[in-house]
């Protein structure tokens, strides 16, 4: 990422200058590393790393030789060697050959099934294991081996972080931030040894465990050393070039041999070698500059931050973060939010700070950090939870070298110019201009601080937020929606001709979300693109990490019969199912069912789908209510039954849940729910935007009804104006949150023309529903194409 992101910049300000030759010992073009989390727990493909594709290479006249390392420096006759002896001459060298892990040099430690985690390969090795053995240890509890653990724990295996010291992440948070964080990931899944050395890996040719310094052991079939990074300086040493810990650079990156230059985690300045992006990003620049003879600052030393990006949870670490003497401190410790939040002073100015659990400040910390901005009585309110803040807009106090992208090395400079000269609007044409905001999304509220600046009065706001639908367009989800009513789009193969898409064959992010577009829009004209779906949509069922399959029957309202708890009881003994479960939507999942047995045990159940793979309705939970219960006030069972049978099987944005309570006891948890019904008075109230997931959100009350009737119209008006607004996986917690509680109150509840329009097209797109089970049982080519001759893949699940 150092090398090319110097190369980048070098381009940028003198393109003719040099003829530029490439080597990397990997089979990619280079990749963001900082990312190979996100691969690991299957939540993006090696693809959408790659930062530079081959394209971008030939493009700019760049000679890339992959999958080749280069094993010795003729620094007099300033000459390469590489391993498969091509030998290629320089004016001027760039080594940029980064990190290794570093891998404890104990008794066992070439066992098979412990490895690294650096690099794409890694990746794989861990994506495999997962698939053979259970139990996983990461050594080493630091922000790529906590990142390395949840990979793992989504994988389904059982994960211990093995660490040397007391507290996880000791070089980024203090005591009391170390243990907040523990206590968290520990309520994920994650398995926590601290305070543990390791002495000894057990096993015979692989490894099964390991055995501590204080005696103790841990069973574990796999390891992923995370203990810490060391430059590699290999070819630097063999070539007679000053190393130290790393390749010893002064402050324009110049080494001891003539025209031979480090950057990135290869080198060591001023007696530090650094591990974090940011500062790799900052040493480009100046040597970039250095390079083209064009006047420069030297590169001093970086305030480094830290940011972990693990789903779920909210860690950021700035400057300094240990109490010491000359340092006042601020702090905020809420014990029942879990939120701490510590900023460290040193005579007035802000030098330091952490955030654990709430990290909406940690752009505008980062810049208070790196300006020294004076405490005030505006930020220390914020700080302690006292008050919102609004310091205006900090983006002119940046200096332009200042990088506002760590991920991907961005200055505000750069961005500055990019909307200056190309005429940019909206932080999306940004991040496809410079690459600001596409890697982890961090620096995005920066970036439009930025666009405000520049722009000035010429700024709109809404247009600004306005996303592209994915890499293959400029367009926004609202722009090719409009487009496809307007022009009459019918299939995705249109939509992406008539739009200019660049890339015509679309990307795993468009062609779900436009076939959904397309069949929202055109109810009866649209054909379902079932290629376009994800693999759980396409097989009408859930695959699970070992290739089988899970089955949910639908089971409305919850309830079901002696009858159907036999039968499905039978077919689980028929077809040798590995595991019942009932799930949290009061349902039977039968898991572990082979893919050629989907059609047989679906005909044995003679029961629908419950839609437990789709974007759709997945359940309604519902309590006993008042047949049954002496609390209950409403028919809840019956109310469910009934909103169940009604909209089952309608696509919609993402997964959608509904619940409804008899009484506000809410057993049913409607609070949590898409929408939540819950019987009062009796009355219905009806709760919206609720989620129980990772972004958990309490429902908002919409509205308090009389007649049942008039529940199932508002519901029905709610559900096709989240249908008609929602962009392709967005949650309705985020819609409401989104579009405003008041907007879509308005909309559903207040104009009752608008509403029943609504409902009357909520009614056409119920007409067109099908059971996906039926449909493949009397449709024999489409069984036989899907269940025998297909092989399932899930790169895009």
């Amino acid at each position: 990422m150092a090398g090319i992101n110097t190369v980048e910049q070098l381009l940028k300000l003198s393109p003719n200058t040099y003829k530029i030759t490439v080597f990397g010992k990997e089979p990619y073009p280079n990749y963001n590393r900082i990312q190979l989390s996100y691969v690991l727990e299957k939540s993006k493909a090696v693809e959408d790393i790659i930062l530079n594709d081959w394209d971008w290479y030939t493009d700019n006249g760049i000679e890339l030789h992959t999958g080749t390392s280069v094993t010795h420096i003729d620094t007099e006759k300033k000459i390469v060697t590489a391993d498969n002896g091509m030998q290629v001459s320089y004016d001027k060298l760039i080594i940029a050959t980064g990190s290794k892990p570093l891998m404890l040099p104990v008794p066992g430690a070439d066992k098979q099934g412990i490895i690294g985690f650096r690099d794409i390969a890694d990746c794989e090795h861990m994506l495999h294991a997962a698939d053979l053995y259970k139990k996983a240890a990461v050594i080493g509890g630091g922000l790529l081996g906590l990142e390395a653990a949840k990979g793992l724990l989504k994988l389904g295996m059982d994960v211990t972080v093995v660490h040397l010291f007391k507290d996880i992440m000791e070089r980024q948070l203090d005591h009391t931030a170390s243990l907040m964080l523990q206590a968290e990931l520990e309520s994920q899944g994650l398995k926590f040894a601290t305070g543990k050395q390791t002495e000894e890996f057990l096993g015979e040719e692989r490894v099964s465990g390991i055995r501590f310094t204080d005696g103790t052991t841990l069973d574990t079939e796999f390891v992923v050393m995370s203990a810490g990074i060391r430059p590699n300086v290999e070819v630097a040493k063999a070539s007679g070039l000053d190393v130290n810990r790393g390749i010893l650079v002064d402050d324009y990156m110049r080494t001891s041999a003539p025209d031979v230059y480090a950057v990135g985690e290869c080198n060591e300045h001023r007696g530090i070698c650094y591990g974090l992006v940011a500062p790799l990003f900052e040493q480009g620049v100046v040597l970039a500059k250095h390079l083209c003879g064009v006047e420069t600052k030297p590169y001093e030393g970086s305030v480094v931050s830290t940011q972990l990006k693990i789903s779920g949870v909210d860690v950021f670490s700035a400057g300094e973060f240990m109490d010491a003497d000359d340092l006042a401190i601020v702090r905020m410790h809420d014990d029942w939010r879990r939120v701490y939040k510590k900023v460290l002073l040193r005579g007035g100015r802000i030098v330091g700070g952490v955030l654990v659990g709430d990290g909406k400040e940690a752009s505008r910390l980062q810049q208070w950090i790196r300006t020294g901005t004076v405490m005030t009585e505006v930020i220390h309110d914020a700080i302690v939870g006292q008050s919102s803040i609004d310091t205006g807009n900090t983006a002119a106090e940046l200096a332009d070298e200042e990088i506002v992208c760590g991920c991907n090395g961005v200055t505000k400079k750069h961005i500055v110019d990019a909307i200056e000269q190309k005429g940019l609007t909206t932080v999306e044409e940004i991040k496809g201009a410079t690459g600001a905001s596409r890697s982890c999304g961090g620096c995005r509220p920066v970036v439009e601080q930025i666009l405000q600046f520049v722009l000035g009065e010429k700024y709109d706001s809404a247009a600004a937020k306005q996303e592209a639908m994915c890499t293959c367009t400029t367009l926004s989800r609202d722009e090719v929606v409009t487009a496809i009513k307007e022009k009459g789009l019918i299939t995705s193969k249109e939509v992406r001709y008539a739009l200019d898409w660049n890339n015509t064959e679309g990307c795993s992010k468009c062609r779900p979300a436009l076939n959904y577009y397309l069949g929202m829009i055109w109810p009866t004209e649209h054909v379902d693109e079932r290629d376009s779906r994800f693999v759980n949509e396409r097989m009408h069922a859930n695959i699970q990490k070992d290739g089988t399959f899970g089955v949910v029957p639908r089971m409305y309202g919850g309830v079901t019969t002696p009858e159907d708890l036999r039968l499905i009881a039978d077919i689980a003994v028929k077809y040798n199912v590995k595991l019942v479960k009932v799930t949290g939507g009061q349902r039977l999942d039968l898991l572990g069912v082979r893919k050629e047995d989907l059609p047989k045990i679906w005909k044995d159940l003679g029961m629908p789908s419950g839609y437990a793979y789709a974007k759709a309705l997945r359940t309604v939970k519902t309590c006993v209510g008042n047949q049954f219960c002496r609390f209950g006030t409403k028919d809840s069972m019956g109310m469910g039954i009934l909103l169940e049978k009604k909209f089952e099987r309608l696509d919609m944005p993402a997964k959608f849940k509904l619940a409804v309570n008899g009484c506000p006891r809410n057993c049913a948890e409607s609070s949590t729910k898409d929408i939540g019904i819950v019987g009062n008075e009796g009355a219905w109230e009806i709760y919206v935007g609720g989620n129980g997931g990772i972004k958990a959100r309490l429902a908002e009350l919409l509205c308090k009804v009389r007649t049942d009737e008039e529940l199932l119209d508002i519901v029905s008006a709610f559900m096709q104006h989240y249908r008609e607004t929602g962009r392709y996986l967005e949650r309705t917690s985020d819609w409401i949150e989104r579009v405003g509680l008041a907007s879509v109150m308005e909309v559903v509840v207040t104009d009752l023309d608008n509403r029943r329009a609504l409902v009357e097209r909520m009614e056409i797109a119920l007409s067109q529903v099908k059971e996906p089970w039926s449909e493949i049982l009397n449709n024999s080519n489409l069984r036989e194409r899907m269940f025998e001759d297909i092989k399932v893949t899930t790169d895009q699940n």
